[in-house]
């Protein structure tokens, strides 16, 4: 059994076979990530290699620059999933995430080459990305039907990676054209990015509008009710309309704080198994230097690898969501992993380099279209109303937090040991997480209305 406290609770059923269509909230929301991503990639897609191979900093000092740089935002994503939350300001607290992130670009452009201000740049970019996160999957959550949300999601991360794709390439043209000035594209990347906050700021709704509430437009009438005009009370009705005319709940507002997110089972062993995966899951980051350690690739194609992987996601992020509303949410999410699973033993597979290339990028975006937004579509409607944000931002937390261990103690491996000692550490240890996992995990709701 599932509590189905998402989307809209008075809508009338929907048609065998009618036609089901994202709402146009989920559209904007994907718009902003899509432009907010082009800004980001175009900084992030050439940082690997600036950092390990042009300031020669040691796999080890990478992964603690890339694991607190993604750990950093875990008490920021409480806060802000909390904060979002207790005032019903899920578009407040988000349009500031996108706001610092767009500052973050000004920092780079003032850290030349001096590592800390860097790590300080990248650390405002995270902390902005902590605070929209949750509030933003909240908002789709709140306007997508619980039956169709791994279709939302699945929508909304196709648009990011959308963004995610056109980043590098941009990075790349205008690096290209001015000769390598990293400063032009930290420029251009901050003015793209505060496009992206004038659009929510524009576009986005503040909350999401109830349906039963009388005077809002599209309210469904009662059957046989007379329709009146001009204001004025039908004579034959009681002053009280509380007594006759039932009205949907009005929005509900989080109290308690952070103690107060749902504790049903369910709902803990989402949280115990994110983080469970989540601390075998290694950085793109580190799977990308070592294809370009074993293919010898040149350093002015590293930048391209992410494309790859993100191409991929782009083509199954929606049909993995439509897959995991149809037959739950936990399979995908686990299959997902099990890609993941797969890229780690190709990597260390005798395989030719270019089978190995191109079966890591698309194992890479098998794994984060089956996993990114299912783990949210699945943790949703285990959310009582009024706790969304806080809610998802307990399960993010707990997965960076994780990743930042993995991230660290991958590095930390690599350098002691040897890059193939630290991959095989980590597919046992996701191996071990997956069968876990695979008794954990709630099923979740299915359009057939089945769960677990």
């Amino acid at each position: 059994m599932y509590l189905a406290t998402t989307g809209r609770r008075d809508a009338p059923p929907r048609p065998a076979g009618a036609r089901r269509r994202v709402p146009g909230t989920v559209l904007v929301l994907g718009t902003v990530s899509l432009v907010t991503d082009v800004s980001s990639e175009m900084v992030t897609a050439v940082l690997p290699l600036y950092l390990v191979l042009g300031l020669g900093l040691s796999p080890l000092q990478f992964g603690l620059l890339d694991g607190l740089t993604t750990g950093a935002t875990a008490l920021v994503r409480l806060l802000g999933g909390v904060g979002a939350d207790r005032g019903g300001r899920h578009k407040q607290v988000a349009g500031l995430g996108y706001a610092l992130s767009a500052c973050s670009r000004l920092g780079l452009l003032l850290a030349g080459g001096a590592t800390g201000w860097i790590a300080g740049a990248l650390a405002v970019d995270r902390l902005g990305k902590g605070v929209r996160t949750a509030p933003r999957d909240a908002l789709i959550t709140l306007h997508s039907p619980p039956e169709d949300l791994g279709r939302a999601f699945g929508t909304h991360r196709a648009m990011d990676t959308t963004g995610a794709l056109l980043g590098p390439l941009a990075a790349f043209a205008l690096l290209w054209a001015t000769a390598e000035t990293y400063e032009t594209v930290f420029a251009v990347s901050f003015c793209v990015g505060a496009f992206g906050v004038l659009v929510w700021l524009l576009l986005v709704p503040g909350r999401p509008r109830d349906p039963g509430r009388p005077g809002d437009p599209g309210e469904p009438r009662h059957s046989g009710e007379p329709r009146h005009s001009g204001g004025q009370q039908d004579p034959a009705r009681p002053r009280d309309d509380r007594d006759t005319r039932p009205k949907a709940p009005a929005a509900p507002r989080a109290r308690g704080g952070l103690l107060a997110v749902p504790r049903s089972p369910a709902y803990r062993r989402i949280v115990f198994c994110a983080a469970l995966l989540g601390a075998a899951t290694v950085g793109d980051s580190f799977l990308y230097l070592l294809l370009q350690r074993r293919l010898d690739l040149d350093a002015a194609w590293f930048p391209f690898l992410p494309l790859g992987a993100a191409a991929v996601y782009l083509l199954l992020a929606v049909p993995a969501g439509r897959l995991a509303d149809r037959i739950g949410r936990r399979r995908p999410l686990l299959y997902g992993h099990g890609a993941l699973l797969l890229a780690y033993g190709l990597l260390l597979a005798p395989v030719p380099g270019a089978a190995a290339l191109v079966g890591v990028l698309v194992l890479l975006g098998v794994f984060y279209a089956a996993t990114d937004g299912v783990l949210m579509a699945l943790t949703g409607p285990f959310l009582t109303g009024g706790r969304q944000a806080g809610g998802l931002a307990v399960v993010q937390t707990a997965q960076a937090l994780a990743r930042l261990g993995a991230a660290v103690a991958f590095g930390a491996v690599w350098t002691a040991s040897g890059p193939e000692t630290a991959l095989v550490a980590a597919l046992l240890a996701l191996a071990a997480a997956l069968a876990c996992a695979a008794r954990l995990l709630p099923a979740g709701p299915t359009r057939e209305g089945s769960s677990t």
